[in-house]
């Protein structure tokens, strides 16, 4: 088991790794729309978040030498479903060419740093 945090999207300060491999597997931490290496949040609402949230999840899984391709679940945690047509439209652009992974996604009653969006994903790594 390896755990990993680049420091490229939460400071390595943080109290959990941006991803834990066990084997091919790699279990990511959930990733908020924040700032890269800052614990603020991208301006801009919940299009902007989810847009930044996705960059996150990239940038983790590009650290590993995967790519969203390589997703096979996310779990999206939304503070209001409300939101859900919107995130659905910004979800869709980051996988125009890339197979859809499974995905759930749950209203909350709070996420972090009061975030709109947070999205935690599980990767196979088949090279």
């Amino acid at each position: 088991m390896e755990r990993f945090n680049s420091g490229q999207v939460v400071p390595a300060t943080v109290p959990f790794p941006e991803g834990v491999r066990v084997g091919n597997m790699l279990y990511l931490s959930g990733q908020l729309g924040n700032v890269p290496g800052q614990l603020k949040l991208v301006d801009g609402g919940l299009r902007a978040e989810a847009r930044q949230t996705l960059e996150n999840i990239r940038t983790v899984l590009r650290g590993q030498g995967l790519d969203l391709q390589h997703l096979v679940r996310c779990t999206v945690m939304l503070a209001d479903m409300a939101d859900w047509p919107a995130f659905n439209e910004v979800y869709r652009e980051f996988f125009v060419s890339t197979p859809l992974p499974a995905r759930s996604a749950l209203g909350c009653n709070g996420l972090a740093l009061g975030a709109r969006v947070e999205i935690e994903c599980i990767a196979a790594d088949e090279s």
